[in-house]
C-alpha cells in the first residue's frame, strides 16, 4: 500500500512541476500592432523555423510586433479559444540587450477589464528568451479580443502590444 502512495505522490508532482500557472491583478498599459509572422526567432537566427509543436499539440504563429526595445514573436498552441478556459501561449524576446525583469500575458481587451494577467516564466534556462505561461481566456470573452503582451524592463517601464489570437 506504501508504494502505490508514493507512486501517486510521485505522479501528483511531475503534473503539478508541468505547465505552472501564475496570476497578477489586471493593470493598464501602451500598445503597439502586429505585423506579418516570419517563422521562430531567436537572437542569433530571426527568421529560424518553427517548432513544429507545442505543450499541447501543433502551434498556431501569431506574428511579431515591436513592443518597446524588443522584437516579440509570439505563438500558442492549437485549440478553442473557449471563454472560462485558457491558453498555452509563447513569445520570444530578441533584439535588445535591455534586462527583462517580467512578461505578463492576459487575452482580452487592451485595459485588461475582466482579465488576468499571467505571469510568464522563461520556457527552458538554454533559451532565455523564450517565455511561456497559460493565459486565462475571460469569461464572457470580450468581442475583438487579443493575446497581450507587457514586458518590464530592467527600469521597470512597461510596454505592451497585442496579437490576433486567429481563432
Amino acid at each position: 500500500m506504501n508504494h502505490l502512495a508514493a507512486t501517486l505522490i510521485v505522479a501528483l508532482g511531475l503534473m503539478i512541476a508541468g505547465c505552472e500557472k501564475k496570476s497578477e491583478a489586471p493593470s493598464g498599459s501602451g500598445t503597439t500592432e502586429s505585423p506579418k509572422a516570419p517563422a521562430k526567432a531567436n537572437a542569433e537566427k530571426p527568421d529560424a523555423a518553427a517548432p513544429a509543436g507545442g505543450h499541447h499539440g501543433a502551434v498556431i504563429e501569431l506574428g511579431n510586433a515591436t513592443i518597446g526595445a524588443f522584437n516579440v514573436r509570439a505563438s500558442r498552441d492549437q485549440g478553442e479559444i473557449k471563454a472560462g478556459g485558457d491558453a498555452p501561449i509563447d513569445v520570444w524576446l530578441t533584439g535588445s540587450s535591455d534586462k527583462v525583469l517580467s512578461v505578463r500575458f492576459w487575452i482580452g481587451t487592451q485595459d485588461a477589464k475582466g482579465s488576468v494577467k499571467a505571469k510568464a516564466d522563461i520556457e527552458d534556462p538554454k533559451e532565455p528568451n523564450h517565455w511561456h505561461t497559460h493565459a486565462e481566456v475571460p469569461n464572457p470573452l470580450p468581442p475583438g479580443s487579443k493575446l497581450w503582451v507587457e514586458i518590464e524592463n530592467g527600469a521597470g517601464q512597461k510596454t505592451s502590444g497585442s496579437f490576433d489570437l486567429k481563432a
